[in-house]
């Protein structure tokens, strides 16, 4: 079949549960251009290059022929993840204050003690139950929990963020048997909703701060050194929504490979010191991020030979790069104690994962008590059913059965 109609067969969700196999046709294109004009790229050192390129945006108001319906409609300015330097730079910058090095180092490792409450929690309540879903009664309330506690949202509210959670999830993850225009409005009617109540629990942090990171959002004494209320809502939100579904696609993955390799799980369960660096190989083996389809050049750039004009739509296929025999040995193994792994699991460059950190320590800790509390685990289907979204993969339940 011809290279044109490559992104249509990957994107097709009859292939959402093993993609990988046409991976490997991309990677003999290297680049493939599509007959909509958008080009695929799919090896790993050309995907690294471009995503530290300078010439290619991030901002899909630089295509030749911009996609409206990707501006949203809640009236919120975007959020970093979709502009490119200096403003990039600007916001993101600020938002790491309150999240990592160099300012707030202890943040992330702060959290390990909440999260492990929040796992254990989680986990009591699965006691007695024979049959459970990894997805519904695990994987999906935990990153919404924890990113709550960690902005500050008390915790009789945080029932409001799973709501509001839920609507913004079907809105990027589309079921054909639902009107996608009420989805999307519902999605973005979730947003805008949210927005305003983080904006609102700021300004009272303002005036009476604590020990979070809307607190921190909302610090500083002139405009060059805080958020505006304005970009305090994007960024709270954008940390919501990328940290949320991506972290359980990551888990949720991650035990679906184990379950599949059970000689590395009893490995990994007699030995939870390996755990982050099979975390790592996860990340390669099966990203929960698949694609970043919004890339684009600012000027006519050469890949692997062939020219990508200026606006054309860019997709830099990661989980393809992760797979690439070209950089990786015996790419299509999984091995948990794999030396060499550098993998594109949360991106590359300036717009690599603002919450790699929080999603890793997660990662880690959840599938280190799940390998622990659950006897004997057994998958009573293979492949389980998938998310329909081509970007963000992942099962949408995975259910265990336990001796």
């Amino acid at each position: 079949m011809a290279a044109d109609t490559l992104f249509q067969r990957i994107t097709d969700y009859a292939h959402r549960a093993d993609p990988y196999p046409l991976f490997a046709e991309l990677r003999e294109h290297r680049v493939a251009r599509q007959e909509d004009g958008s080009y695929l790229v799919g090896t790993y050192h050309e995907i690294e290059a471009l995503l530290h390129d300078p010439r290619v945006s991030s901002d899909r108001r630089n295509r030749t022929a911009p996609d409206e319906t990707e501006t949203g409609s809640e009236g919120l300015p975007p959020a970093f993840i979709g502009l490119d330097d200096p403003e990039h730079h600007r916001l993101r910058s600020l938002a790491m204050r309150s999240f990592g090095p160099p300012h707030t180092p202890g943040r992330i490792n702060a959290m390990h003690g909440e999260i492990t409450r929040i796992v254990k929690d989680l986990l009591a309540g699965l006691e007695g139950k024979k049959q459970i879903d990894i997805v519904d009664d695990f994987a999906y309330p935990l990153p919404v929990t924890v990113i709550c506690r960690l902005l500050g949202v008390p915790i009789e509210d945080e029932p409001r963020f799973r709501q509001w959670s839920d609507a913004i999830v079907a809105g990027i993850d589309p079921n054909p048997k639902e009107d996608p225009a009420e989805r999307q409005r519902a999605a973005a009617e979730a947003r805008k909703t949210m927005a305003l109540y983080l904006g609102d629990l700021a300004e009272k942090r303002r005036e009476h701060p604590s020990d979070d990171m809307l607190s921190a959002f909302a610090a500083g004494d002139d405009t060059d050194s805080r958020l505006t209320p304005l970009e305090i809502m994007t960024t709270s939100v954008l940390l919501l929504i990328a940290g949320h579904e991506t972290t359980v696609n990551l888990i949720t993955n991650g035990m679906l490979t184990l379950l599949r390799h059970p000689d590395q799980l009893a490995r990994l369960r007699s030995d939870p010191t390996l755990m982050p660096r099979a975390v790592e190989e996860l990340l390669r083996y099966e990203p929960p991020v698949q694609m970043l389809p919004q890339r684009t050049p600012l000027a006519d750039i050469e890949v692997a030979g062939l020219t990508v004009p200026k606006g054309a739509p860019l997709i830099v296929m990661l989980a393809s790069g992760n797979r690439d025999p070209e950089r990786f040995h015996d790419p299509d193994r999984f091995d948990p104690i794999r030396e060499d792994i550098q993998h594109l699991g949360f991106g590359s460059g300036i717009h690599s994962c603002f919450g790699a950190p929080l999603a890793r320590l997660e990662a880690q800790i959840a599938l280190n008590a799940l390998l622990q509390h659950l006897d004997t685990p057994r998958l009573p289907e293979d492949p389980p059913p998938y998310r329909r979204s081509p970007v963000l993969r992942g099962p949408r339940h995975l259910l265990v059965e336990r001796g």
